[in-house]
Parts: C-alpha cells; structure tokens; sequence
C-alpha cells in the first residue's frame, strides 16, 4: 500500500471513530440533559418543598397516585405550581421540556390551557362538587374486564366535594421526582393534573413514558382566534385509517358494543384485556403505515431519542398489533371524534375515550398510554 493510500484509510478511520464518538454523544445526551434540568429544579426548592417533591425511587403509592380527575378529588403527590416561585415555576417547566419532544411539550401546555379555560366557564373553577368524572379512579370498571361492554363512566354527575378551592386551572398541576436524578441508576419524573398524568422512567439512556394519560376538556377551543386541539391529530388520523380500510377490514376492526371509557385507566395497572378487531397483518403497506403514525402521536411525546427507540420496537411488532373502533364511523371537519378506539400490541395498549355523558362527547376526551409488560420501566429496573 502506497503512503497516501496509508494516509487516507487513517483519514477514514479518524471520521468513523468521530462519527461513532458523536453517536455515543447523541445517546448521552437526552439523559445528561434531563438530569441536569432535574438538579437545577431541585435547587430552586427550600428544604421543605424537596422534602415533598422527593419520594424513594420504590414508593409504589406515589408511583400510582395519578388521575384523570381533578386533584381536589384525588390528591397528588409533589408541590403543585401555584405554590413555587416564578423561577421555581420556570425550572419546573424546563425540567419537562427537557424529557419531552417539542411536539409533546406542546401537547402538554394545551391540556392545561384547556384546564385553565374550563376553569373560567366553571364559576372560576370553584364548586360545591366534582367536576363531570362519575368515580375515583379505583373503583371496578363497568364492563366485564375484557374490554366489553362498556368502561366506566367518565363524565356523570358531580361528586360530593367541600370547600371553594379551584378545581381547574394551569396551576393546579403537580411534580415529583422517584429516587435521584442520575445519568446511570434509574428514577422517575412525574408531572399531572387534572386529564394529564406523566409517568417518565429514566433508566441510562432508556426513557419510559408508560403509564401515560393525556386527556382534553375542553377538546377544542381557541386561543387569538386559532383553533386549539390538544388531541386533534389523535382523532384525525384515527379516522383516517379508518376511512383507508377496504369493506371487509372495516367489518372486522368495528366492533359490535360501546365502550363508553378507558378500560386500563387510573387504578388499572397490571391489568390485560383480549385484543379484537382488525389485526394489522391484514393491513396493506400503506394502512401499517397509517397505524404507526397514529401510534407515534403517543409514543412521540417522550424526548426524541427515547421516541425513536420505541417507535423502532413498536414497529418491528406491527404485524402483531390490533386496531379496534367502537362508536360512530364520521365527524365534522375539525371536530374531534366520538368513537373509542384501541391499538394494542405485544408491549402497547392505547385508548381514545370520548365521554359520552353529560355533554359532547367531542369536547371531553380521555386517552391512555401502556405497555402492561413495563409500566413504570419495570423491566429496566428489576433488581
């Protein structure tokens, strides 16, 4: 081999080895990130705010403490915004954004801005009782455990609640942080409300969103004169696969009964339903496509590097994954939907639940995110 031929493979391997390094940079970096906005928030916090904002990485009571009720209703754990600092509030915020993808972060404001606005048509967000929710979040669903029949009523008359502190509002959202924040050990960041539970397991390089629930009341509203849809795509891209089925995939993924709320919802965990409907390997190219991209408006959420490693897996299961369509098969253009649906796979259970009592169903969305084989990223952090 010739001297510039000798000089060009170093070259060569020079730029592998830098491209590889800035690989490796890239993996780190989500979580270096992360951990470095979680610090920063904990050191805006007095001794006593840490002291309720830090729980044992292990405490299962915390870990399950989410709803998509109110917080006057079922209280949760951490140190809510109305009672930080501005810079507190700021911190708080960073550290969110940080573990999610922009998209996701976006998602989040507009179901709080939502909340805030349902808190101005609701006598300011102060009442007597609960807000349209039927129960807590433990009872025993509707249905038969399968997933038929029902669900359990997410919007029926209010609950008995005393007292005149605001229900509703962008404020009234709680953070907690599991164990200590670490670029290596496993802990968890928590952040939720009302219609809103983030759970997020940061384990390495691993991020684990499940379980998740994103939720919108009200489903639509407008902010400068534009039209604000927290789970607008959720809806739309549903319907459109549905629209894309041939006759005889339409018969198979549209079941026969109504599913009137979200069947693994708060109080559910550990819990498995049959999967039915139009399984995926029925689907063209095109229809698989269309189910993915629909799955990503959950899976996306999370930062982008931890998003694309689901995605990936998710993916390589699709054959295996389910879509099922419960409710009617049309909306009006730009209106959410009102039909429940489910995607379920090996490691994935997502629901789209409209409430269906006491007002437009359109206007009251209830949405779950699981893998049941790693909620909590159960599977990373096994001892």
């Amino acid at each position: 081999m010739s001297f510039c031929s000798m000089r060009l493979v170093r070259k060569i391997h020079v730029v592998v080895l830098i491209c590889l390094s800035a690989g490796a940079a890239v993996a780190q970096t989500a979580t270096a990130r992360i951990v470095s906005a979680a610090n920063a928030f904990l050191l805006t916090l007095d001794e006593k705010q840490r002291q309720s904002v830090v729980f044992a990485f292990d405490d299962e009571q915390q870990r399950k403490r989410w709803s998509n009720l109110p917080t006057g209703m079922v209280p949760r754990g951490g140190i809510d915004l109305k009672d930080m600092t501005s810079p507190q509030r700021s911190s708080a915020m960073a550290l969110l954004s940080s573990a999610l993808s922009p998209r996701g972060f976006e998602k989040v404001q507009q179901i709080m801005d939502g909340d805030e606005m349902l808190k101005g048509t609701e006598g300011n967000g102060r009442r007597g009782g609960g807000p349209p929710g039927g129960r807590g979040p433990n009872g025993p669903p509707t249905g038969n455990g399968d997933g038929r029949g029902g669900g359990r009523p997410g919007n029926g008359p209010p609950m008995g609640r005393g007292g005149g502190d605001p229900m509703f509002g962008k404020d009234i959202y709680y953070i907690s942080i599991l164990g200590t924040p670490s670029e290596k050990n496993p802990w968890m960041l928590q952040f939720g409300g009302h219609h809103l539970a983030l759970n997020i397991t940061i384990a390495g390089e691993r991020g684990i969103l499940t379980p998740t629930l994103t939720g919108a009341q009200p489903g639509l509203y407008k902010v400068d004169g534009r039209t604000i849809r927290p789970l607008g795509q959720e809806s739309d891209k549903a319907l459109a696969l549905l629209n894309a089925l041939d006759e005889s995939q339409r018969k198979q993924a549209i079941v026969s009964y109504r599913v009137a709320d979200l069947v693994l919802g708060p109080g559910q965990d550990g819990k498995t339903i049959q999967p039915e409907g139009l399984k995926a390997s029925g689907m063209n190219e095109k229809q698989r496509a269309m189910l993915l991209d629909v799955v990503a408006e959950w899976a996306g959420i999370i930062h982008e590097s931890a998003a694309a490693a689901r995605m990936a897996e998710l993916k390589a299961e699709i054959n295996d994954t389910w879509f099922a369509w419960s409710g009617p098969v049309t909306a009006a253009p730009g209106s959410n939907i009102t039909a429940y649906y489910r995607i379920q796979g090996p490691h994935l259970v997502i629901e789209y639940a409209p409430q269906e009592m006491g007002g437009d169903p359109a206007m009251h969305i209830h949405t779950m995110y699981r893998d049941p084989t790693n909620d909590y990223g159960r599977k990373p952090t096994a001892k």
